[in-house]
């Protein structure tokens, strides 16, 4: 009965960390560039039982029969195997801001922080007192030759990046795209921003096929659907409440255990 326990101790851990993820969801729906997360759950190994008072074969009168059947699997319980994100493309939201840009495809803006260069894939920019595109956070935008420097917010960029000062004849810079070789394991860093590791790869500049479109004027939505997420919502909740019934009925089993054994005695 203690096993039962912590079954449904586990279950509740797991109900609990899916549900952190979903309400992280909610909480940034509105948050351009923003990627869902999703905790992944696994099973303990499962037990086999079998029957312990006997072993080995006996005699019937059809035949032979195991002395030890098989009673069936006990399964332990879950645990949250790992909260991944979920880079599925977004849809566009028109701004007709030149300095707002968004990808068809899978890649990230590079921007330097204070603790490093970091990856995005909200374009969401403005155009600092410096004249340095930025982030809303004040993170410069890198481009391939470092910092870009524009004299307003009158400049073009092409598909592939480049940046165009507002004649259309001056190339400022091309936008740092980059790629990695396992965009999954990208860690989140706050501020709607990702740092790589030795599993998400080094970072490199994307090019050819694998180099995203760039669309100006457009911003790139989260990809939470509220419906979904609400629905993922009452299935947690409803888990979680299952859990906690079966940790209230062993409980329950246990009490009857205990008091009937000190009357035995």
């Amino acid at each position: 009965m203690i096993r039962g326990w912590y079954t449904g101790a586990s279950g509740m851990n797991a109900q609990q960390n899916r549900l952190d993820a979903i309400s992280n969801n909610l909480a940034n729906v509105d948050t351009a560039g923003y990627k869902r997360d999703v905790a992944a759950s696994r099973s303990f190994p499962e037990l086999l039982l079998r029957r312990t008072n006997a072993d080995g074969v006996y005699q019937t009168p059809f035949g032979s029969a195991d002395a030890a059947p098989v009673i069936g699997k006990l399964g332990l319980g879950v645990e949250t195997n790992e909260n991944y994100t979920d880079f599925t493309q977004g849809s566009f939201r028109e701004t007709n801001s030149n300095t707002d840009l968004a990808f068809s495809g899978e890649g990230f803006f590079a921007v330097q922080t204070p603790v490093g260069e970091r990856y995005t894939r909200d374009g969401n920019f403005i155009v600092g007192k410096e004249g340095i595109l930025e982030t809303k956070e004040g993170y410069p935008v890198l481009g391939e030759n470092g910092y870009i420097r524009v004299a307003d917010d009158r400049f073009t960029v092409n598909e592939d990046g480049m940046i165009y000062a507002a004649d259309g004849n001056e190339a400022v810079d091309r936008l740092k795209v980059v790629r990695f070789d396992n965009e999954r394991y990208l860690v989140k860093m706050g501020g709607n921003l990702y740092g790589t590791n030795d599993i998400a790869g080094a970072a490199h500049i994307a090019e050819g096929r694998e180099r995203p479109k760039l669309i100006q004027g457009y911003i790139e939505t989260s990809n939470v659907n509220v419906v979904n997420e609400m629905v993922q919502m009452i299935e947690v909740n409803r888990a979680y409440e299952a859990n906690q019934k079966t940790i209230t009925s062993e409980d329950s089993m246990m009490g009857t255990l205990w008091s009937k054994t000190a009357v035995f005695k």
